[in-house]
Order: structure tokens, then C-alpha cells, then sequence
């Protein structure tokens, strides 16, 4: 079966979006929750240096579906890795009022 470079972008673009809003509804339970407790630090750690190996790998070889999906993920990955680095520090100190300025 032979298909188009164009057919073949879609079906990268498709993939790439699956992937990349899967990590919406999880930055928004980070966000709701105040907690990423239950989220692996080294696992993210290692996924957002793949995502942007990735991205660097997209650029290298002219492919936009790998490039963008990889940057929008890497940015979705890195906020929740400051968020989970922000609660978790928080969590730490629990005699500190909330608002008490850092």
C-alpha cells in the first residue's frame, strides 16, 4: 500500500495530538488537586529529556508532526514536573501557612 507524504502527515498529526492532549486531563488534576505526590519524579524526568530529544530529532529531520507534538508534550511535561517540584516542597512543610510568602 503506497500512501502520500501528505497521508503520512496526518497520520502523524493524529497521533501526535492523542498523545500530546492525554497529558491535559493529568496537568489539570495537578492543578486542581495542589498535588502531584503520586506522579514519579524520575519518570517524568526521563520522559520530558525524551520529549525533547524528540523534538530535536523532529527539527533534524524536517518532520513537523514530531517536532510540535514534542514541544507541546515537553511543555505539558515540564509544567507538571515544577508543579509536582512546587506542591511536593509545599507538602514538606506543613506547619507553613499557605500564604505565608517563600
Amino acid at each position: 500500500m503506497k500512501i502520500s507524504r501528505v497521508e503520512m502527515d496526518l497520520i502523524g498529526y493524529a497521533a501526535a495530538t492523542m498523545t500530546t492532549v492525554s497529558f491535559v486531563p493529568q496537568l489539570l488534576r495537578v492543578i486542581r488537586l495542589r498535588s502531584a505526590r503520586d506522579i514519579s519524579l524520575g519518570m517524568f524526568l526521563i520522559f520530558s529529556a525524551g520529549t525533547f530529544t524528540w523534538g530535536v530529532y523532529g527539527l533534524l529531520v524536517h518532520s513537523a508532526p514530531v517536532l510540535i507534538a514534542n514541544a507541546l508534550t515537553f511543555v505539558l511535561s515540564m509544567s507538571i514536573l515544577v508543579l509536582k517540584l512546587r506542591f511536593d516542597r509545599n507538602a514538606a512543610k506543613p506547619d507553613q501557612p499557605a500564604h505565608a510568602p517563600r
